[in-house]
């Protein structure tokens, strides 16, 4: 079982702070599957139909729908979207002044669901929770 630094500050990124290598990229990752997921359930796809759609087998959809992106690329996710009806819009600008080094984001306009109710998304992690 992997287990936090002892001590060290939280970033952010779990991926980083479970000392994970390329944590940036795992974080990237996981906000493009959790928008994938977002859009399969928005649409209230199976596995198998979302699968017709993106070009891969249901077991693999399952993985992505669970958060187990790791064997497909991030220009693969972002293929996903395209796929899905999305954009993808890749933006480069000046690191602010307060940070060492650029950072990667994903910034994703709301869904809009059917009177659903969704469970709010921290923007920290990308994951859901209270």
């Amino acid at each position: 079982m992997i287990k936090p630094h002892a001590g060290r500050k939280k970033r952010g990124n779990v991926f980083e702070d479970l000392g994970l290598p390329h944590s940036e990229q795992e974080l990237l990752k996981a906000k493009l599957t959790l928008q994938i997921y977002r859009l399969i359930k928005s649409r209230d796809l199976t596995q198998a139909e979302a699968g017709k759609i993106l070009g891969i087998k249901q077991p693999h959809v399952s993985l992505l729908v669970r958060n187990r992106s790791g064997s497909f690329s991030v220009e693969r996710l972002m293929d996903f979207l395209t796929a899905l009806g999305q954009d993808v819009e890749i933006s480069v600008r000046p690191a602010r002044k307060d940070k060492d080094h650029g950072e990667v984001s994903v910034v994703a306009k709301r869904l809009r669901s059917a009177g659903r109710a969704r469970t709010p998304v921290s923007p920290q992690t990308g994951f859901a929770g209270r």
